[in-house]
């Protein structure tokens, strides 16, 4: 007669688990679907312009699309707010910026908290602002611009991307340094606001040359004065002076942008993530297409970005308070 030998307890819990895990779908690799990028203003400015750049670039090494969404509002805080509150998935991803650090310094309630509820991926680029002002003669240079403005019964309009914007910072400070009382305009975006600067409807805007540079190729707006501590080295800002050349000292300021994924996305997405959007930002015609609108290209770190992020809101909170500025 035939003798069967007992199966081991072990054999059998392996053999089991064998097939319990042979009935489990493999998990798929990531990323097997699009991923949404959400830039948090309107579509023309300059975060929408770097954003489309690295996400085209980006979708054709990763093997799925990565789609802008364009979250406009409130200095940005909309569409951070949303992504703040997205899956922690790697499957949306935001650019925050200069105003998101400013925020906590100039505005009450901000409804995210930028170093808590971010999980850095890496820096992408800075770039000076520049002062932005339409094609009449009142406006052929920042001094006269300044003068006329200090001599008009009504106080100038100057726009600004809603408070906490960079753009609105930049006006406050230049507002305190002149001496001269100033009509703040808050807007969704920089492109609707150089919009009305070249329609004449307010006197200027600080914004990038990334924003402007439409407008500025169509003789449609004039660059008065850039923040950087040196002249920019690009045709389109062919002899325009940095506001210290003008006795604007202490105003030096540099927009940047750097790529952030909800909080606790986990590790290996996040670096994923870093290792693409480092290599878009160093394609060539990237780099190309970004440096002709006076961007500089950078990464960075997930450590090293979330230091900066750390140093730049201590550091504009102080600048807030240097100019009287409180939370609104």
């Amino acid at each position: 007669m035939p003798c069967f030998l007992p199966t081991a307890p072990s054999a059998v819990a392996a053999i089991a688990l064998s097939l319990v895990f042979a009935l489990i779908p493999a998990k798929a690799a990531y990323p097997d679907k699009p991923i949404k990028l959400i830039v948090p203003w309107a579509p023309g400015g300059s975060t929408d312009a770097i954003s489309r750049a690295m996400a085209q670039r980006m979708s054709e090494t990763l093997g799925v699309s990565v789609l802008v969404d364009n979250r406009p509002g409130a200095a940005g805080q909309i569409g951070t707010d949303a992504a703040a509150k997205s899956a922690p998935d790697g499957y949306t991803i935001t650019v925050i910026e200069l105003p998101h650090a400013i925020a906590p310094a100039v505005v009450d309630k901000v409804p995210y908290d930028l170093l808590r509820d971010f999980t850095p991926v890496t820096m992408i680029g800075t770039s000076p602002l520049i002062f932005f002002a339409g094609m009449d003669p009142d406006s052929k240079d920042f001094t006269t611009y300044l003068k006329t403005s200090a001599s008009q019964s009504a106080p100038a309009a100057i726009a600004h991307s809603g408070s906490g914007s960079v753009s609105h910072l930049a006006a406050e400070m230049l507002a305190s340094r002149s001496k001269i009382k100033f009509n703040l305009v808050p807007y969704r975006g920089s492109a609707p606001a150089l919009t009305d600067v070249a329609a004449g409807t307010v006197s200027g805007h600080f914004a990038t040359l990334a924003s402007g540079a439409s407008l500025l190729s169509g003789n449609r707006i004039r660059p008065l004065v850039v923040t950087s501590s040196q002249r920019l080295n690009l045709p389109a800002l062919k002899g325009t002076p940095t506001l210290a050349e003008v006795g604007m000292k202490g105003m030096e300021i540099n927009q940047w942008w750097a790529l952030v994924a909800p909080a606790t996305t986990p590790i290996e997405v996040i670096e994923r993530l870093r290792t693409e959007a480092t290599a878009a930002l160093a394609h060539p015609a990237v780099r190309e297409r970004l440096s002709t609108l006076g961007v500089e290209l950078k990464g960075s770190t997930r450590d090293e970005l979330r230091a900066f992020m750390r140093t730049e809101t201590e550091r504009w909170q102080k600048v807030a308070k240097d100019i009287g500025l409180q939370p609104q």
